[in-house]
């Protein structure tokens, strides 16, 4: 669709990629331009992190907040004790309230780097919807907002509908998770104001069930926004790489194996990746996305100082492309490789090479650490390593060891 927005907001949304679809393109860019709108994403706490499959999203808060608007995060710490079935196959293993409050805790950290939480007009908020839904009375909740849905338009919904026509199970429990999620969109729109729920397109449905409930209910006008679900010019879903999910705390994906994750960027998806993922003037961005060759490599340094600079700051940033090029360029072995500390100990008469390729996170099991050598994809100092039976003793460890997994993913091992 050609639509001429007139916000800020919504021209950067659709110049720079975001932009999915939109319940109304034109009522949310007149409530853009009337004054300040609030807008909020739910995150449910799954994990002490989020990935980079969740980077879209705040990026959409942080220019929501930059062109004068005001985001709400919303921790699902009420939601993820029933878990969002959209698209799964299979039901979300429950957490403990315990285990929901440290996720949150985690979460948390990273919002703060990219959005401010002030008391200005459009300094964010940070909610947890457990505040409303943990005091719902069954009863009450089954007749004041139970009777606004019909049972036959959720089965049509693609998330539910996708479950169904594999014959898989959908508990009661998790079909109930989308008039929780609509729940949610008509409490923050009366108690904040909130007017824009943003979401992965795989949010659509439960985003428009909140909007005709508010609408039900309240006699509210309320918008929707999806951005699309991001996979990479190959195919593969974005924020996961071959050692798994690429988390955005740096406890639990280091800063340098961050950057790196961007600087292995494939070709075809710099340029894309440059709007939605850093604040580049647009002009640069198609420029960088179209160097072909070896120059191609510049712009995916440039986007992994950017992605990583907002992240993790910009000294976090030069000290990985510094330790990259120490790696790559001159043979060496860097300060800010991921590195794993072994008591003598634990080295003791003597560890297993294939024990220190799973240690370091080069692989997975020991199985995957003997197939990375029997297929010459592992070195020890640069040379190749061939032998699964090698044993590291402690003399061998007086200077740190550097491990290779292909070309691009190293560790160090050294006596702690």
């Amino acid at each position: 669709m050609t639509y001429h927005p007139k916000s800020d907001f919504m021209r950067v949304m659709m110049e720079r990629g975001f932009l999915a679809d939109c319940t109304d393109y034109q009522g949310l860019d007149e409530a853009l331009v009337q004054g300040v709108v609030p807008g909020y994403i739910g995150f449910d706490a799954t994990a002490k992190s989020l990935h980079v499959g969740s980077l879209i999203q705040i990026m959409m808060l942080r220019w929501l907040q930059k062109t004068g608007h005001k985001p709400i995060t919303l921790m699902g710490g009420g939601t993820t004790k029933v878990g969002d079935p959209s698209f799964r196959a299979d039901e979300r293993p429950l957490l403990t309230p315990e285990q929901i409050d440290a996720n949150i805790d985690g979460i948390k950290q990273v919002f703060a780097k990219y959005i401010s939480y002030d008391d200005g007009e459009t300094g964010a908020l940070m909610l947890n919807n457990a505040e409303w839904l943990d005091e719902l009375n069954y009863l009450d909740f089954l007749r004041d907002i139970g009777r606004h849905f019909s049972v036959n338009r959720m089965l049509s919904f693609e998330s539910v509908k996708s479950r169904l026509d594999r014959e898989q199970s959908l508990s009661f429990l998790e079909f109930n998770y989308m008039i929780l999620q609509a729940y949610d969109f008509l409490e923050l729109n009366r108690r904040y104001g909130c007017l824009v729920q943003f979401g992965g397109s795989d949010q659509w449905g439960n985003i428009v069930n909140g909007i005709d409930l508010t609408r039900r209910v309240l006699d509210h006008e309320i918008y929707g926004l999806t951005s699309p679900l991001l996979t990479t010019s190959d195919g593969k879903k974005m924020g996961k790489s071959a050692d798994g999910a690429v988390w955005l705390n740096a406890d639990m994906r280091s800063p340098y194996e961050f950057w790196q994750f961007w600087r292995n960027t494939t070709d075809a998806d710099v340029g894309r990746f440059l709007k939605l993922y850093t604040e580049l003037p647009i002009e640069d961005c198609d420029r960088l996305g179209a160097l072909e060759g070896s120059e191609i490599n510049n712009a995916k340094i440039i986007l992994a100082n950017e992605v990583t600079t907002l992240c993790h700051g910009a000294e976090a940033a030069a000290a990985a492309e510094a330790t990259a090029r120490e790696v790559f360029e001159k043979g060496g072995i860097g300060d800010d490789l991921p590195t794993v500390a072994l008591t003598s100990d634990e080295v003791g008469d003597g560890i297993s090479i294939v024990q220190l390729i799973v240690r370091s996170g080069l692989a997975k099991t020991g199985k995957e650490a003997k197939r990375l050598i029997a297929e010459n994809g592992a070195k020890i100092d640069d040379a190749p390593l061939t032998d699964a039976g090698l044993m590291i003793n402690v003399d061998a460890l007086a200077n740190p060891i550097k491990l290779s997994a292909g070309k691009k993913r190293h560790a160090l091992v050294k006596l702690g």
